[in-house]
């Protein structure tokens, strides 16, 4: 069961797992923010780095605005869930252990929420981290457009970059936990179902740390595999919001998006990736005549595969 809700307060939601080397800078960046009515809800999930214990020495300096808890090794979303039931603001963002925030972020999402009367605001992000050259990047104004095609494209937005209401989330029930790296994704598309009260905030206020730790997103094949779960879940659950969209385009945005993958990797020789999504598209019959030599190949074992591949680079084709 939810706190009682706090009108005007923001809950930031942070789960967090060895993120020693940034979780201090995580909930300071929550902590500055110009938005003052504002508390941080942490949910250490079975740390062995000291993280918990950077959070606990943060408690004891902002008792009334850090709080931690713990489970075990559970994952990022039973940590988000958990911390959702412990959360008191009115509205919900959300903030993990290795990203940052503008320290004008949430003043500036708050305010185009509430002037808007919206139930989401999202804004612009950018990926960092040594070694990382991404540009800043500012999404469409997906409510002037068509959301729904957007939203099947890609996920809109990453999870630090919007601020919801809480009503919001209690009525979606939280995180689903079926797929490990897209329940982001499957959030915000079971949010759009439910409304379409969104509004953009037109700046990057958002930072994204790549840094290689056993990031979720890290792994390319089940991160693409968990989208589509999200979308085909999407779709099957809410065909009256994708009538508009010919069946050829719906196909091109979710199995169409996994053979485009499926080459993308293997282009980066990620191999791993390539054959999980070959393979998939294999399994979904979802390719064309000339993805065959890619899709039979990929129907090796790896090792072959491999060596496959390594003479075709040789080979120069």
């Amino acid at each position: 069961m939810s706190e009682a809700i706090v009108p005007g307060l923001v809950s930031v939601i942070m789960p967090c797992f060895n993120a020693a080397p940034f979780v201090a800078e995580a909930v300071a960046s929550a902590l500055r923010q110009t938005y003052g009515k504002l508390e941080v809800v942490v949910v250490d999930d079975g740390s062995s780095d000291g993280s918990a214990e950077i959070v606990e020495r943060l408690v004891a300096e902002h008792p009334e605005r850090v709080r931690l808890y713990r489970q075990a090794r559970n994952g990022p979303y039973p940590a988000r869930n958990i911390a959702l039931r412990h959360a008191r603001g009115e509205f919900v963002a959300f903030l993990d252990a290795d990203d940052y925030w503008d320290a004008d972020c949430i003043e500036k999402l708050h305010h185009a929420l509430v002037s808007a009367a919206a139930e989401i605001a999202y804004c612009g992000w950018q990926n960092v981290g040594e070694g990382v050259q991404s540009p800043p990047h500012v999404p469409p104004e997906y409510e002037r457009e068509d959301p729904v095609a957007h939203f099947l494209r890609t996920c809109p937005w990453p999870i630090h970059a919007a601020l919801v209401r809480h009503a919001l989330v209690d009525s979606l029930q939280g995180f689903s936990e079926q797929r490990f790296s897209s329940m982001d994704y499957d959030f915000w598309l079971r949010a759009l179902a439910a409304t379409r009260k969104i509004v953009r905030v037109p700046q990057v206020l958002a930072y994204y740390r790549w840094h290689g730790q056993g990031q979720v997103s890290a792994v390319k094949w089940r991160q693409v595999l968990d989208a589509l779960a999200a979308q085909q879940g999407f779709i099957r659950t809410n065909p009256q919001l994708v009538a508009h969209l010919p069946q050829e385009r719906l196909h091109a945005l979710t199995e169409g998006r996994v053979l485009e993958q499926a080459y993308r990797a293997f282009w980066k020789r990620d191999l791993v990736s390539a054959q999980h999504l070959f393979r998939h598209a294999a399994a979904a019959r979802a390719f064309g005549t000339g993805d065959l030599r890619h899709v039979i190949s990929a129907l090796l074992p790896l090792p072959l595969y491999r060596w496959v591949t390594r003479l075709a680079d040789r080979g120069g084709t």
